[in-house]
């Protein structure tokens, strides 16, 4: 069965946002020459021709040296290093004496920083959503070094959403012992989670970020998915952190990312090690040092001078589109998939995709996670569609995502499940699988952003119609085995 003919192009609101064909055709011609449809924009964005040739002309227009060193180089790349900064701090309206901007390879690099140097302990927990990305669920390592508590809040029902009362159970547990003991100031603690989850698209309510500050939490918020296609305001909602990638943003430059960091609550930080770059001064005979007393202590080394002042000419050149435009267009295309994925039946009466998360726009991104189905309602094998996706020309992304805890939820896998599975002896994903009782290793990802059209939905509805509907579970050649998970 087949949804009523209606196309994207139809859909109210959606001849306001032609701005952006325009842009296509004139600054993302790449995207088209192959004749591929590109939807990974969860996992990369795409660079305009625009952003290739500034960077282009900076370097063949002037020379830059090592901004730690004292030459008119180094004042240049220095210059522009902190041109970059006031550019991401007006991009998300942050007040410069309230936030610092500290660049990082990426937003992995920012999760870090923030795990190693927070002041977790018996009385300063870690907690975080089941959703969030695997660089977010690594904090919890130094958060147990620390012997601090690590509390989870599950996700809820078919959207995959978090309940709020769960939240606040969680964000409520063992603060009855505070103040601190004999007498001491109580410490806080550090809440983390997605404004977007690149699993399934939901969106968490940034309400959250000030219902965990009157429990007496800080906040790290994961931006990276939410950013891309939504206005994050850092002069209304106000974390402690925020973790960026800009790649994710404008697909380029990669490499660059950013942690946004409240001056109050980075003072607070004690880094475990340090660098180059980040000490005003060091002795070896004296053993001491001094690190420097503002965001240059977070930055390693040498920063990615060459490629920082490109991160200024992407937020210009995303402004310029506005973000509350793309906005527009990733929702009208994201609600018009879901309407018609969902809609798509077998003979046999079978839906033909299994949706993880919200199946309406309400809510939630541009991200869409889900399997197809055969008409006996067995699950297609995300590899074979890997395989087929790509020989068709459909760039999209299969696996697990670096998201375990939605992806447990998803596919229903319980704690006790995991408890006794884990004791097995396997030698490979595939048979970790197998001892779970999955029937499938993961799910199917595609995302809209910056420069999706209506062409690109459509013609991958087409696919999923012309290459599953009605289709025997039957895969051919044998499939390559999974090597992570």
């Amino acid at each position: 069965m087949r949804p009523e003919h209606t196309t994207p192009t139809t859909m109210p609101g959606y001849a306001d946002t032609t701005r952006i064909d325009d842009l296509r055709a004139s600054d993302y011609r790449h995207l088209d020459q192959a004749g591929q449809v590109y939807l990974d924009y969860t996992g990369a964005g795409v660079a305009a021709q625009a952003q290739v040739r500034a960077h282009h002309d900076r370097l063949l227009a002037g020379l830059y040296g090592n901004p730690h060193s004292e030459n008119p180089t180094s004042e240049a790349s220095g210059a522009s290093v902190d041109s970059a900064r006031r550019a991401v701090l007006d991009f998300f309206r942050a007040d410069p004496s309230e936030y610092a901007v500290v660049f990082t390879p990426n937003a992995s690099g920012a999760c870090r920083l923030v795990g190693e140097a927070y002041d977790f302990g018996r009385t300063a927990p870690f907690a975080l959503t089941w959703d969030n990305h695997n660089s977010v669920n690594g904090i919890r390592e130094y958060a147990r070094a620390a012997r601090a508590p690590v509390r989870y809040v599950p996700l809820a029902g078919p959207d995959l959403r978090v309940a709020e009362s769960d939240l606040v159970r969680v964000l409520t547990a063992g603060r009855e012992s505070r103040p601190g003991r004999w007498g001491r100031p109580a410490r806080r603690g550090l809440f983390a989670y997605p404004a977007q989850s690149n699993f399934s698209g939901v969106q968490h309510p940034l309400s959250w970020v000030e219902l965990a500050h009157r429990h007496g939490y800080d906040v790290l918020l994961d931006a990276a998915a939410f950013a891309p296609t939504n206005r994050l305001d850092l002069s209304v909602v106000r974390p402690e952190f925020v973790c960026l990638s800009w790649y994710k943003l404008f697909g380029y430059p990669t490499g660059v990312g950013a942690l946004l960091a409240r001056r109050d609550a980075l003072a607070r930080l004690r880094r475990p090690w340090f660098s180059g770059g980040t000490i005003r001064a060091v002795s070896v005979q004296g053993d001491w040092h001094r690190p420097m007393d503002d965001e240059s202590a977070f930055e390693d080394g040498t920063l990615n001078f060459l490629s920082i002042p490109d991160v200024e000419f992407g937020l210009r050149w995303l402004d310029s589109i506005g973000v509350d435009l793309v906005h527009t267009r990733v929702g009208l295309l994201t609600e018009w998939l879901l309407a018609r994925l969902t809609t798509l039946r077998h003979r046999s009466g079978q839906p033909l995709a299994q949706v993880y998360g919200p199946v309406t726009g309400e809510g939630r991104g541009g991200t869409v996670t889900f399997n197809f189905r055969h008409p006996d309602g067995t699950l297609v094998d995300e590899r074979l569609v890997a395989r087929e996706a790509a020989a068709a020309g459909f760039l999209l992304r299969t696996g697990c995502f670096c998201n375990p805890g939605a992806g447990e939820e998803a596919f229903a896998i319980n704690q006790g499940s995991l408890r006794r599975r884990l004791l097995a002896r396997v030698d490979s994903i595939d048979q970790y699988l197998d001892a779970l009782r999955l029937p499938t290793g993961g799910a199917v990802r595609v995302s809209f952003g910056l420069v999706s059209n209506a062409s690109d939905a459509q013609r991958f509805l087409a696919f999923a119609e012309s290459t599953y509907l009605d289709r025997d579970a039957t895969t051919g050649s044998p499939l390559p085995p999974r090597l992570r998970c």
